[in-house]
């Protein structure tokens, strides 16, 4: 196959942050009065951006989060982040590979995060200025709009855009964008592999990829 660029989701593609990311949220929901597990955040707020995130927490609980909630939790995430974070396997290598093909992020997470964990695993010269952010949009993934601004913003046409996600959400919105869709099971997060995989098919990705390894035999 030949692609014209590769769009990238941030969390579970390069960053292999979603156990720290939903241990964080289950402790910050579980402190204000709303008790979540780990399960029941990856389960319902997986791929999300924080607007819809929000928006499931409160219509689940009946009652709005606290004002301060969000910086307060930012505080717990960034902590548990610093445990140990790291790129997901096999991204760095793959990334270095790629030469000059456009490539960017769609991502539902808050921008100024994704540069610096981009700083953090010093992977921030493959993105330059293309990193993409639907943190704050009212439509975030499974809506196309994140990818389809990602395209534009690297001039190409969403049809020529190979793309990889880990979360069903955001597979659909790439496949809503028209991209051929790689879903990624790769990172640390994915317990088991080959459920994972079928929920993704489930939701009609072109590709399965259980590494990066995987992703390179398709993308070249």
């Amino acid at each position: 196959m030949s692609f014209a660029a590769i769009i990238f989701d941030f969390d579970g593609v390069i960053a292999d942050s979603e156990v720290r990311a939903n241990l964080s949220l289950s402790e910050s929901l579980t402190a204000v009065g709303m008790p979540t597990t780990y399960e029941e955040s990856l389960r319902d707020y997986y791929g999300h951006n924080w607007q819809e995130t929000q928006r499931r927490i409160e219509a689940r609980f009946g009652r709005p989060l606290p004002a301060d909630f969000r910086e307060t939790h930012r505080t717990r995430a960034r902590a548990r982040f610093m445990e140990g974070f790291d790129a997901v396997p096999g991204a760095p290598a793959f990334l270095d590979t790629l030469g000059s093909l456009p490539r960017a992020i769609a991502s539902s997470s808050r921008a100024e995060y994704i540069g610096w964990a981009l700083g953090l695993f010093g992977l921030g010269h493959h993105f330059g200025a293309h990193v993409y952010s639907a943190d704050g949009w009212d439509r975030g993934k499974p809506f196309p709009d994140i990818y389809l601004a990602a395209a534009k913003g690297l001039g190409i046409d969403a049809a020529q855009c190979l793309a990889i996600e880990d979360s069903p959400t955001g597979a659909r919105a790439a496949i809503a964008a028209g991209m051929t869709v790689v879903g990624f099971c790769g990172a640390g997060h994915i317990v088991d592999r080959a459920c994972h995989a079928a929920m993704l098919r489930e939701v009609g990705v072109h590709h399965v990829a259980l590494s990066f390894d995987e992703v390179a035999a398709l993308a070249t």
